[in-house]
């Protein structure tokens, strides 16, 4: 194990982005999102988990897939070029590393994806583990340790030092190009932080939350059940559960007429939406109840059934603190086991 002092974080930030774009949790007007790293940046490690996933490095808010341009009676289509340079995605949670393993088995099956593949080909992760987590948190039913988050490098932050733990590859590839910066170090102090986390953590509310009943096998059974009718009166189809989540993975294909041609661009989309995946004929999903029903069956049904039992949630906590209305998945699970006379 190594280590660095947290007075020396700016050098080794710097460092990074000498040869790499490095990414990283920035407070911008009192808003913490993953961002491109500048000198003058407000760099916020201590944040927990920022407003949005890191999800945007690997499958951005919206990407240019091509334009069309036309001159006189010809048409010429230029592709977008695919990442071809490696980048650094640093101070990432072991929830939201976990949402980008479920977006590989979305994007990199087949057909793979090739933008995504590109980002993930050149992407080094730089995990760092949590400290306080909060209430809303509750990764632990997904098998996630927040204390030992798996990714290329895992860092832990304790007092005033990092330290630094190379686990891939890439993780050594980069461990090499900064070890001026570091030194060597034992793990003592990284073990007592641990204890201290999985001490909070044990006393969280949600962090036991039983997944009891929710699998692949369950679809008829959970899809018939009369509770979604009573579970979705409060939901305002705004989608801010799917825009802050590190799993959600719907988009949409548009075109941009720029004057002179046309840019083909894919967004994020969502299924709380009426309008997803509308056809000429209409929508598949043409009540809210359905689309309400529709985003937790594929967290907790479709995804497990087709994935080897993979859940598409990760307990990060973000739709918890902030749907307007109150209704997350906990909710939703919690409902279910009542229904089936839990306690």
């Amino acid at each position: 194990m190594l280590k660095i002092a947290k007075t020396d974080l700016p050098a080794l930030f710097q460092k990074i982005a000498e040869t790499k774009d490095l990414y990283l949790p920035i407070r911008v007007a009192d808003q913490v999102n993953f961002g491109v790293y500048t000198q003058d940046a407000d760099v916020s490690l201590e944040t927990l988990k920022t407003v949005k996933s890191p999800k945007d490095a690997f499958f951005p808010q919206s990407e240019t897939l091509y334009t069309c341009n036309k001159t006189e009676n010809k048409i010429s289509i230029t592709p977008e070029e695919l990442q071809n340079k490696e980048f650094v995605v640093f101070g990432i949670k072991g929830c939201d590393v976990k949402g980008i393993e479920v977006l590989d088995k979305v994007f990199l099956s087949e057909p793979v994806d090739t933008f995504y593949k590109a980002r993930r080909d050149h992407g080094i992760l730089v995990a760092l583990a949590c400290n306080e987590p909060e209430e809303s948190c509750f990764c632990k039913a997904f098998g996630i340790d927040c204390t030992d988050p798996k990714a290329d490098v895992a860092t832990w932050l304790v007092e005033d030092v990092l330290y630094w733990n190379p686990l891939t590859e890439k993780g050594s590839a980069l461990t090499d190009a900064v070890k001026d910066l570091l030194s060597d170090a034992d793990d003592s102090k990284v073990k007592e932080q641990q204890e201290k986390t999985k001490a909070i953590v044990e006393k969280l509310p949600y962090m036991n939350l039983s997944l009891e009943g929710w699998n692949g096998d369950v679809l008829t059974e959970k899809f018939d059940s009369p509770l979604w009718e009573e579970l979705y009166q409060p939901c305002l189809a705004c989608g801010t559960c799917t825009f802050v989540c590190p799993t959600c993975q719907c988009y949409d294909i548009k075109d941009y007429n720029t004057g002179n041609g046309v840019q083909r661009y894919r967004c994020w989309d969502s299924c709380m939406y009426s309008d997803f995946t509308m056809m000429a004929h209409g929508n598949n999903r043409n009540s809210q109840m359905q689309r309400f029903r529709q985003r937790f069956m594929h967290k907790l049904v479709y995804f497990p059934a087709n994935n080897n039992g993979m859940y598409s949630c990760v307990g990060c906590g973000r739709c918890v603190e902030k749907c307007p209305a109150s209704l997350n998945i906990v909710k939703v699970v919690k409902a279910f086991q009542k229904e089936g006379g839990d306690k």
